[in-house]
């Protein structure tokens, strides 16, 4: 009773914890910098879908409406047509002054200046992102990394100038004068290869990085070596991130504007010869928009529908992208 007593005693000689208080407390600055956060996420998010709306628009006019175009001759006729989603298609002529729009001829261009690109940059970049990842000494990367980033930072239409006189003259130099146009599509695909390389390198390192260390050392440690390690083991294991990294750098290889415009050619030409003048998608809206068009004509329209199909492109490349990294993914724990 008398230990008792005086713990009694002493516990009502101590001050009483004050009951802790959980209620949440406001914090202006926190609320104020997730507002920013929010509306530069919401801009981002409303300027793509206002292009989309706009480019959606303008195209539904363009094969909705009749396509009209004056003509000057004796006198002044005024000619309408209306534009066939299947001539769009299939037909492999462009020409908006005559009323002939098939999409073939820009079409092909892109793709074969992007696949020429793509073939320059995917075996550059990934080996460049393997002997960083891998090989070089953390010294060494430092160094290196940086000056190949470089290859981003350097303006486009410096690239087309270096494409055309540069470039060319070496293929006509190699292949002769009247197998080579001055302006073709390998030309402007080879320098794009070379601008998106820091892309496929950067991605690509990014991803075999991201394998875990431990699997190298248990590669090694088994017996394997470097080489055999880097392509059995971390290759394999990073494939989610690698076609990943394809996919952007052909995505940005179809996109590219001033390359394909001062390198590629400036008019549309369906061929497969890649030694050949002709128009990429990018290429034609640039030269069109740049020049004296005038407003709600067939020729104003038509750059809108190029143009959604360019889009749709870089749209499906992306959704690709994406699944390709969901199926393929590796989970480390």
């Amino acid at each position: 009773m008398g230990n008792r007593a005086i713990d009694a005693a002493a516990a009502g000689a101590l001050p009483q914890k004050k009951a802790s208080n959980m209620k949440k407390h406001p914090r202006p600055w926190e609320t104020i910098i997730q507002s920013i956060l929010f509306f530069c996420g919401a801009v981002s998010i409303l300027t793509t879908v206002g292009i989309t709306i706009v480019l959606a628009q303008q195209s539904l006019r363009f094969f909705t409406e009749d396509a009209c175009t004056n003509r000057i001759g004796t006198g002044n006729e005024i000619t309408c047509t209306q534009v066939s989603i299947v001539e769009f298609f299939t037909s492999t002529t462009w020409e908006p002054t005559i009323l002939e729009f098939g999409i073939l001829p820009l079409l092909n261009a892109t793709i074969g200046v992007a696949l020429i690109g793509t073939l320059v940059a995917f075996p550059l970049g990934l080996g460049a992102a393997i002997y960083l990842s891998e090989y070089a000494s953390p010294r060494v990367r430092s160094i290196l990394k940086p000056i190949l980033e470089i290859l981003a930072g350097i303006p486009t239409v410096v690239y087309g100038y270096f494409a055309l006189t540069f470039v060319t003259p070496r293929l006509r130099d190699l292949l002769g004068v009247e197998n080579v146009q001055i302006f073709n599509m390998a030309s402007a695909g080879i320098v794009i290869g070379i601008l998106i390389i820091p892309y496929m390198a950067s991605l690509s390192e990014d991803a075999l990085r991201a394998v875990p260390d431990s699997l190298r050392q248990a590669s090694l440690g088994l017996g394997a070596t470097k080489l055999e390690t880097t392509l059995r083991v971390i290759l394999p294991a990073a494939v989610s991130g690698i076609i990943a990294a394809f996919i952007v750098s052909v995505s940005r290889a179809v996109g590219e504007t001033m390359v394909a415009l001062l390198a590629a050619g400036a008019g549309p030409n369906f061929t497969f010869n890649p030694f050949n003048s002709a128009e990429t998608m990018a290429g034609h809206i640039a030269r069109i928009s740049s020049g004296d068009i005038s407003y709600e004509t067939v020729q104003y329209t038509s750059v809108f529908s190029v143009g959604l199909m360019l889009f749709l492109i870089t749209l499906v490349l992306n959704i690709l992208s994406r699944r390709f990294v969901e199926r393929f993914r590796e989970v480390y724990e």
